[in-house]
């Protein structure tokens, strides 16, 4: 694995590998951590109370390949005073041009054309075949407009968007870069014609897209999430779009993960699902697998973290 060569080169320390693109068994990472001073991680590893009475005294960093860390149990390791290192900011762009295709391939139907394609749908041209929605002259709601959340703006606007909505704990000053207006949530949610998830996963966006949130949207808006999986309802959206509440959705994050292949969700037309690849490019997980040893170096020599979350 990329990272894994990443560490090689750059610790030349003993290490304790798991060699493979599918996630750690629990019991071999509950093995394999034992007496371990340091900690390299996935999303997909769970690293809660159980794993760190498995490493013992000795861990003294934890290093996640990841801009999100909901899956560290973050009150534990505080309280036993364990660094956490984290990659923000190098995937900004990776992700943001993913969600901004999201987008597009959810609103124009792109799937959909394909498939038509491939089974011989495609017989003539016709006025109202596979016609989607357009972004010139839309608006736009961005919820959260953190570093993603401003990168997708950024990239939104030369498309013609009208207006561009946002909304958050509090305005931001760069919001004045893509003329962001600072709107309550209802607001935005009511006026978008394309709705962006871009927030982190908190106690507060937990389930923020529900029935009552899916119920206000317009019946021709697209609702895109690119950030993580629970801060929607599935169940609610899934009605949503099966009842044509809202026009269509793009999802590159979900609940569970992998969703299963029996999921409702899939089997709508209006529901575009990817494998949560939104930082998926060769140079973006490079940067991210060097960034991610870095700080685990940092942290085993008590240096300064490159990028250290402040727990």
């Amino acid at each position: 694995q990329l990272h894994l060569r990443k560490c090689y080169s750059l610790l030349r320390c003993n290490l304790s590998v798991w060699d493979s693109d599918e996630p750690v068994p629990r019991a071999e990472l509950l093995k394999g951590v034992a007496d371990a001073h340091g900690l390299l991680c996935l999303l997909s590893d769970k690293i809660d109370a159980e794993v760190l009475n498995a490493a013992g005294p000795n861990l003294k960093v934890i290093s996640t390949l990841s801009v999100g860390f909901d899956h560290l149990a973050i009150d534990e390791i505080k309280k036993r005073g364990i660094r956490v290192g984290y990659t923000p900011d190098v995937l900004t762009d990776a992700t943001a041009e993913l969600t901004v295709a999201l987008l597009l391939a959810t609103a124009r139907r792109l799937p959909e054309g394909v498939e038509e394609v491939k089974n011989g749908g495609w017989s003539t041209w016709k006025p109202l075949w596979l016609c989607g929605y357009g972004l010139s002259g839309s608006t736009v709601g961005v919820i959260g407009l953190g570093r993603i959340g401003l990168a997708i703006a950024r990239r939104l606007k030369p498309f013609g968007v009208k207006r561009l909505l946002y909304t958050g704990r509090q305005p931001k000053p760069q919001a004045q870069e893509v003329d962001g207006e600072y709107v309550p949530l209802d607001t935005l949610v009511r006026e978008s014609d394309f709705v962006v998830v871009s927030c982190s996963l908190a106690p507060d966006t937990q389930s923020l897209c529900d029935k009552t949130f899916f119920s206000k949207m317009k019946k021709t808006s697209i609702f895109i999430n690119t950030s993580r999986g629970a801060v929607v309802n599935q169940e609610d959206l899934f009605e949503a779009l099966s009842s044509g509440q809202i026009a269509a959705a793009g999802l590159d994050v979900t609940t569970p993960e992998p969703l299963p292949t029996s999921h409702p969700l899939l089997t709508l037309k209006n529901c575009v699902v990817l494998p949560h690849i939104g930082s998926a490019t060769y140079s973006t997980r490079g940067v991210m697998s060097a960034l991610t040893a870095n700080n685990l170096l940092a942290g085993l020599t008590g240096s300064e973290m490159p990028s250290e979350l402040k727990l």
